[in-house]
């Protein structure tokens, strides 16, 4: 299904009701007049075989009777209608529906999947069905039920409540906030949220998205087109449904700590979105994002008449994790030479309670060109002594004038405690945010933040991986398969030691006796090397050995081994007798008293699938409920911000007599998880409770891992991830013209020095026949954005040395349906003429048939007579871009099952 019927939504020619009646709430009927109202400037049809005319409009009695096919039509007919209203539409020629109706059912048989299934049939897009429609209003378009029209505007608003987006276009309304488009999404039979981002995305109209979410339907697509628009504009989410009625049930520690909302949040947090969470939040971020632009800082300076309403503004800045400005000894001169005497020589700036127009904006003025400030909040408290709309007027003024000017770089905020709805009207001409409450404003302010800091973190680089790290993926997967084979839910102790060695996680040595006996004989040998042991019970039914018993520490002889184990076995047989006992485990006694106990670990959600999980650990780590979630995969700077999400991240640092624990060691070990999960789709849930830390750095004590086959069963990486990993799949070889190979292999998000270094060594013309501009110097951002990409869509591959060096790159990024991706290539200056970019073009094609794609093209200058010669000879089609005579555009059909020329690898 092609994101080119989403056009039809926003700018239809023409629009057709069908299903309407002369009731006075019939939905057609409404619908219809909110078409006419809105202002629609195409034509407007009403099938209704039961009625000549509806409001004076005459009426079809099958959209075939209709002189052309509209491109958009809004059903409103009863449920058992709606698959034949879709079928009859698709074969007029319709590119779109809006399906209000309530009532189709789910599941084989339903009215829903029949509709969807005529929608594919004939390629057309359908919203809903159950939603209040759609309205896009700079095309005029009310193709809803809504009770208001929706202004213009910059905003989109994308919902999964008809409720919520008639309450969003009320509080809008009243405060002149207007919207680029808006839809309801209802039961998402067939558009979702995903393909909408991606529309919104790339709306120039646009400058932010809302959303309301209540669940995800194809959650990887979700991920993918998230955070995409999120390095674009800012996405404000509020998810409702954050309290479960009941625990999920789970088996690990690990699996009962990944609570729903939380899983969410962190693929919020992960898509760089700006989550609040309730409605008023959610109108308060609109409210700021429609009229200001992010704030590079967090530093904010108090504006006000009023100092104990400063004051409570800066507790809340503090509350809210944001940072009060200090001013500096020339803000601070510049301020003493225009304000009285009594003003508070601080942040806040009390400019006491006499302070007229004037006096406001001279210290405003200060405030905006003081460096140490990153934003301003003007604060008014009622007096008799000055006008309040009065002042307002003379900073809205002021305000407006550096609007055009393009002067104002900072983020002014404002609170009126007195004729608030006046000077509302004063400031939103001037494009500033006027606020009823402190907490709103100072709320508004840190949106400003968190969305500056979530871009932030979307572009940083993180530090190389160990270049010791080096996981057996085979291995691992051997002991799965082994425990599959034998028909194992739990790997047992051995199988865990394996799969920990496997990717290098330190854990004791454990040994595994089937009675006292054995594990007497097994202590002697290991109380040779060690002072005293660790007795367990091993049963796949007692997920949490201490609460039977199960665990006796400080055994050091064995005659103490022996007594502990049949103590154990006939406590654990008279208290669970119907638990299957495996045997006892042994392992050496770990002293590390200064250690941290933690807990790391992988859960699997059943709509984002693997989480990765860490927080305080121990026999109490529900009660502590200090954990935090993150999505794999994990990069190590990824890794330390799951760290610093909880409160035992602080223990970590050094205290007391304690020296700081290895942090670099626990963000290695999430990190590795991560990969495992990635590696291992049937590994399902792994606790490691207690994970110890120290300044030695990690050791597993205690790890429990839950497996099972499934349809990912022998995949080479894990098709549940939300979030597409590192396609390893993609490494190769390359051959040469002469004979020479070099690697081939994806970009990683550490590779920016490496791509840095090979900028570097272009040649001026090269950069500029590839970006059809002089390039000087390749900034962070534009890096960071080469490095950091979406596997899903991007294939970015890069030509390397045996020391890793950059010897090329070449990639192809794919729309969002996955139908056409634009290539590009860039081969190193001084290796030109070898067959590099020859070779990896083909990798290219290759890699992009594999994934799908049915066309490459390309944009070349056409003086870059090599790669125009390299596309005709691998059967481009070239044609001159119309719009640009420099520029010639190629094109590739790919067939389905399309193979090249073999290239080794």
């Amino acid at each position: 299904m092609s994101q080119a019927g989403l056009d039809a939504l926003f700018h239809p020619r023409s629009v057709a009701v069908v299903g309407a009646s002369p009731r006075e709430r019939s939905l057609g009927r409404v619908v219809a007049r909110n078409l006419r109202a809105g202002g629609f400037a195409g034509r407007i049809d009403i099938v209704s075989p039961k009625y000549a005319d509806i409001d004076g409009i005459a009426t079809a009695a099958a959209l075939a009777d209709l002189p052309d096919a509209p491109e958009l039509i809004v059903v409103t007919v009863p449920p058992e209608h709606v698959p034949t209203v879709i079928d009859e539409a698709g074969a007029a020629g319709v590119r779109a529906a809006v399906v209000i109706t309530a009532g189709l059912g789910q599941g084989e048989g339903s009215p829903r999947e029949a509709a969807v299934a005529a929608a594919r049939r004939h390629g057309l897009r359908l919203v809903g069905p159950n939603c209040l429609g759609v309205l896009s209003p700079h095309a005029g378009l009310n193709a809803s039920f809504a009770a208001s029209p929706a202004r213009p505007g910059d905003l989109a608003l994308l919902a999964q409540s008809g409720a919520i987006i008639t309450a969003t276009v009320e509080w809008a309304n009243a405060r002149d906030i207007g919207f680029s488009g808006i839809v309801s999404l209802g039961d998402m039979a067939d558009v979702e949220i995903g393909e909408l981002l991606d529309h919104f995305a790339t709306d120039p109209g646009t400058r932010a998205i809302l959303l309301y979410i209540e669940t995800l339907r194809d959650p990887r697509r979700f991920m993918s087109a998230a955070r995409a628009a999120a390095r674009a504009k800012p996405v404000i989410v509020v998810k409702a449904g954050r309290h479960e009625a009941g625990a999920r049930a789970a088996a690990s520690h690990t699996g009962a700590l990944a609570g729903r909302d939380a899983v969410f949040d962190a693929a919020f947090a992960r898509a760089g979105l700006l989550r609040v969470y309730d409605l008023e939040e959610l109108f308060a971020a609109a409210n700021t994002l429609a009229r200001l632009r992010p704030t590079v800082g967090q530093r904010l300076a108090i504006l006000t008449n009023g100092g104990g309403v400063g004051i409570l503004a800066i507790d809340r800045l503090i509350d809210l994790g944001g940072e009060a400005a200090g001013l500096s000894p020339p803000t601070l001169a510049r301020l003493d030479a225009t304000l009285p005497p009594t003003w508070s020589r601080g942040n806040p700036v009390d400019i006491v309670g006499d302070a007229d127009g004037a006096r406001y904006l001279a210290a405003l003025q200060a405030l905006l060109d003081a460096p140490e400030c990153d934003g301003v909040l003007v604060v008014h408290v009622p007096t008799a002594l000055v006008d309040p709309v009065e002042i307002a007027d003379t900073l809205a003024a002021e305000l407006a004038t550096r609007h055009r000017a393009g002067t104002l770089a900072k983020p002014v905020l404002t609170c009126w405690l007195s004729r608030e709805a006046e000077a509302r009207q004063r400031f939103a001409a001037a494009g500033v945010p006027c606020y009823r409450t402190l907490t709103g404003a100072v709320r508004g302010f840190m949106h400003l933040v968190r969305y500056t800091q979530a871009q932030a973190q979307l572009l940083e680089t993180p530090p190389s991986l160990p270049a010791d790290f080096t996981p057996e993926p085979e291995r691992a997967r051997a002991v799965v398969r082994a425990a599959l084979a034998r028909g194992d839910r739990w790997l047992d102790p051995l199988a865990v030691a394996e799969l920990l060695a496997a990717y290098d996680i330190p854990a004791p040595p454990v040994a595994l006796a089937k009675d006292a006996d054995e594990a007497a004989r097994l202590a002697a040998s290991m109380l040779r090397r060690h002072d005293a042991l660790a007795l367990k019970i091993h049963s796949r039914d007692i997920p949490h050995k201490s609460d039977v018993g199960g665990v006796v520490l400080g055994l050091d002889s064995i005659e103490a081994v022996h007594t502990a184990a049949e103590a154990m076995l006939a406590r654990v047989t008279r208290e669970k007798p119907d638990a299957r006992v495996d045997g006892l485990l042994l392992q050496p006694m770990v002293s590390r008293p200064r250690a941290r106990e933690l807990i790391a670990g992988l859960a699997d959600d059943p709509i984002f699938g693997p989480v990765v999980l860490f927080g305080a650990g121990g026999i109490a780590v529900e009660v502590m409920d200090d954990t935090a979630l993150a999505l794999p995969p994990l990069h190590l700077n990824l890794a330390h911000g799951l760290i610093r999400r909880t409160r035992v991240s602080r223990l970590l640092d050094g205290f007391r007599d304690r020296p700081a624990a290895d942090r670099d060691a626990v963000a290695l070990t999430l990190v590795k998880l991560a990969q495992l999960s990635a590696d291992v789709p049937e590994l399902r849930e792994l606790d490691i409770n207690p994970l110890l830390a120290d300044e030695n750095g990690v050791l597993a004590l205690d790890v429990r891992a839950l497996i099972a086959p499934g349809d990912a069963t022998g995949a080479v990486t894990n098709p549940r991830f939300a979030i597409k990993p590192y396609p390893k799949e993609l490494e190769g070889r390359l051959v040469l013209r002469d004979g020479e190979e070099v690697a081939v292999r994806p970009v990683r998000p550490e590779d920016e020095d490496r791509l840095r270094r090979f900028f570097a060594q272009m040649d001026e013309h090269d950069l500029r026949q590839r970006y059809f501009a002089a390039v000087r110097h390749q900034s962070h951002g534009f890096i960071a954005r080469l490095t950091q990409v979406d596997y899903a869509r991007v294939i970015m591959l890069l030509a390397v040395d045996a020391d890793d060096e950059v010897l090329g790159l070449a990639h192809i990024h794919a729309d969002p349906d996955g139908e056409a991706g634009e290539y590009a290539i860039l081969v190193r200056t001084d290796l030109k003429g070898r067959g590099l970019g020859w070779a990896l073009m083909q990798r290219l094609i290759e890699h992009a048939a594999r994934a799908g794609l049915r066309r490459i093209t390309g944009q070349v200058l056409r003086e870059n007579a090599t790669m125009l010669a390299m596309c005709r000879e691998l059967g481009f089609d070239l044609a001159p871009e119309p719009d640009d005579e420099r520029i010639v555009r190629v094109e590739l059909p790919i067939a389905a099952g399309t193979t090249r020329p073999p290239v080794a690898g």
